[in-house]
C-alpha cells in the first residue's frame, strides 16, 4: 500500500478538522464548568471526536429537566 499525499486539499480539511475540534472542545468545557457538569471529561472528550460529544451532552446535561406529575399539579 502506498502512503497518501498530503495535498493542499488533504491540509485544509486537517486543519478545518483540528480548528472544529478545538471550538467544540473549548465551548464543552466552558459550559459544563458553568453547570458543574464535570467540564474536563467533556472538553477531552470534545477534542478528540466530533459530532457525538454535543449530542450526548445535549440530552445529558443542557435538556431542561421534565415535570413530574407531582410537580405539574402543585
Amino acid at each position: 500500500m502506498t502512503n497518501p499525499e498530503l495535498n493542499g486539499e488533504t491540509l485544509y480539511i486537517l486543519i478545518a478538522a483540528c480548528v472544529v475540534l478545538l471550538i467544540q472542545g473549548s465551548w464543552l468545557f466552558v459550559d459544563a464548568r458553568k453547570r458543574g457538569a464535570s467540564p474536563w471529561l467533556w472538553g477531552l472528550w470534545g477534542l478528540i471526536q466530533c459530532p457525538m460529544p454535543l449530542i450526548v451532552y445535549w440530552f445529558v446535561v443542557r435538556r431542561p429537566r421534565r415535570k413530574s406529575k407531582d410537580e405539574w399539579n402543585d
